[in-house]
């Protein structure tokens, strides 16, 4: 049988393997410490989850409109004007099935097939998944320590072509937890719209930042596209509801989109969700990133003096993203002689781009401390035993 190209160019979660492969284990009765998927081991709040029984409780369970809840977008609306100190118009909120629905949207917005966007490498895979599905294509820049892992307008000007129509940029980023600052987000804009090109820019972890606060890109560009999602800050992942914030002109051909590709986001969750911007909700929450800090405070220091290389301390999101140079091998070997020797589950490097994949890995401090204290104790044992030429 034959299948579209575009589904054959899209690779595979290479994790999945591993995650399949510590499932096995875990269920032949292993003690599988998960440090490769990058979800939260907290449950979701018990605010949020009261709200979602009363709106169950309460019927509703009817489509909204495609743009989601009125009160929903304003209260999201709020929550920039306390946060963030920006006047957003609710009606340039769309309520979305998760971030990845509000890149859905954007993507099948701005991208026209054969255009290219570009996108920091090592990055979220998903992204330059979601550009070829809607027949662009992703413009994969390298980056490293030197530039905290992020575009900067130095290499837009290198790396743009005819075909460039935009950037697409994380802050905090998955892998490594960096973030751009207020004055780089602006040099960035300035960079973009030099060149007629877009930007969009992925604050799907904010909230979740250690020492610093992420500012929006909005703060420097009203014309900038934001997505955003209730899953990492806001613990609510299974729910599958984000947002995404798009220039007043933009809203009508999103609706149409939305209206076309989804209906609507999840009714029960937008109104669960609207307890989210309570000051008891916002203060777990707020516990919540304490608790993370934490954990990074702990592992970050542990890992090095491991010898993996984190050259740049990561301000946000729960990942650390390691060169395991200093041990040689390439890191999907390296993934699988931790699971199956210390039942240690990390993520290969590969699922991040190209750049110097096979010798990076990363970690989501994403257990607790005792947990993590555990993973180190066993990573450090498993080292004594890597032979890199050994798988």
């Amino acid at each position: 049988m034959s299948y579209s190209a575009r589904s054959r160019a899209i690779e595979p979660f290479h994790v999945m393997a591993l995650l399949a492969r510590a499932n096995q284990l875990q269920a032949e009765g292993h003690d599988v410490i998960h440090l490769e998927i990058g979800e939260p081991d907290f449950t979701t709040a018990a605010p949020i989850v009261a709200a979602g029984q009363a709106a169950l409780a309460a019927g509703h369970t009817r489509y909204t409109a495609a743009r989601g809840l009125p009160q929903l977008r304003e209260a999201i609306a709020g929550f920039y004007a306390r946060r963030y100190r920006l006047t957003i118009d609710p009606e340039r909120i769309l309520i979305t099935p998760g971030g990845s629905g509000a890149l859905l949207l954007a993507t099948s917005l701005l991208v026209d097939p054969g255009r290219h966007w570009l996108l920091a490498d090592p990055g979220y895979p998903c992204n330059r998944h979601f550009l070829r599905l809607v027949e662009g294509g992703a413009q994969l820049v390298p980056v490293g320590p030197g530039e905290r892992y992020q575009l900067t307008p130095e290499l837009v000007a290198r790396h743009w072509r005819a075909e460039s129509v935009g950037a697409l940029v994380a802050s905090p980023a998955n892998p490594t937890g960096t973030l751009l600052r207020r004055d780089e987000l602006a040099a960035l804009s300035a960079a973009l719209r030099a060149r007629g090109g877009h930007l969009l820019v992925d604050e799907i972890y904010h909230g979740l930042t250690y020492g610093v606060d992420a500012p929006s890109v909005l703060e420097v560009d009203d014309d900038a596209f934001v997505l955003n999602s209730f899953s990492k800050y806001f613990g609510m992942t299974g729910w599958r509801l984000g947002w995404l914030v798009a220039p007043e002109a933009a809203v009508p051909e999103l609706e149409k989109l939305a209206q076309n590709l989804y209906i609507s986001a999840s009714t029960l969750a937008q109104h669960a969700a609207l307890a989210c911007f309570e000051e008891e909700t916002l203060a777990i929450l707020e516990e919540r990133r304490g608790e993370f800090a934490r954990r990074r405070d702990y592992l970050l220091p542990a890992l090095r003096e491991l010898g993996f290389g984190i050259a740049v301390e990561p301000e946000g999101a729960f990942y650390l993203y390691a060169d395991i140079g200093a041990f040689g091998g390439d890191a999907f070997a390296f993934c699988r002689h931790f699971l199956e020797r210390e039942f240690v589950a990390i993520t290969p490097g590969v699922d991040f781009g190209r750049h110097l994949a096979s010798r990076h890995v990363r970690f989501a401090y994403t257990q607790s401390l005792p947990r993590l204290e555990q993973a180190v104790e066993r990573i450090a044992r498993g080292l004594q035993s890597w032979q890199p030429d050994a798988l």
